[in-house]
């Protein structure tokens, strides 16, 4: 049937599912063990949604069920992509997938700290970042002592690591 004759109120439009963190292309979906649980948590949690939604309005129930298909959709697709690297079993003595780095930056007052992690699990609040993140690929391969030369608002600025843990 033409849509010219479907009520208006029946036409259901296509709901908005937000995307994932970004991964480049061709690039491995490298994840630590914690952020394989949360990426497995998060499914549980969608499935457990998916079983519980309330059946009162069928359009509602229909575009709330068609979102969280969506996510768990784009979810399966990351697990799937998933490579495990555990941060225990990087090198120590140099800054890798899961090694929490502290640093400082030449014209900054004191330290920072944050681990690099998986782009699911990159969380600035919790001073984790993306293994993607332009400063996790300047420090990655330095070791404790290097001066590493990063671009940053423009001018070049010089980080120097202080600490490299695994935890």
């Amino acid at each position: 049937m033409s849509r010219g004759f479907v009520k208006e109120g029946d036409q259901e439009e296509t709901p908005i599912i937000p995307p994932r963190a970004a991964l480049p292309g061709g690039v491995t979906n490298y994840v630590t063990p914690t952020g394989m649980e949360l990426l497995q948590a998060e499914r549980k949690q969608l499935e457990t949604e998916r079983s519980t939604l309330p059946t009162v309005n069928e359009q509602q129930r229909r575009v709330e069920l068609a979102v969280i298909n969506g996510k768990l959709d784009l979810l399966m697709e990351r697990i799937a992509s998933a490579r495990i690297l555990d941060p225990l079993k990087q090198p120590k003595d140099e800054v890798r997938f899961g090694a929490t780095v502290t640093y400082k930056i030449s014209s900054a007052p004191k330290p920072q700290t944050f681990q690099i992690v998986g782009v699911d699990e990159a969380n600035i609040a919790n001073r984790k970042i993306a293994f993607v993140a332009p400063i996790a690929s300047a420090l990655t391969g330095h070791k404790v002592g290097e001066l590493v030369p990063f671009k940053l608002d423009g001018e070049q600025r010089m980080l120097e690591i202080l600490n490299i843990e695994y935890k």
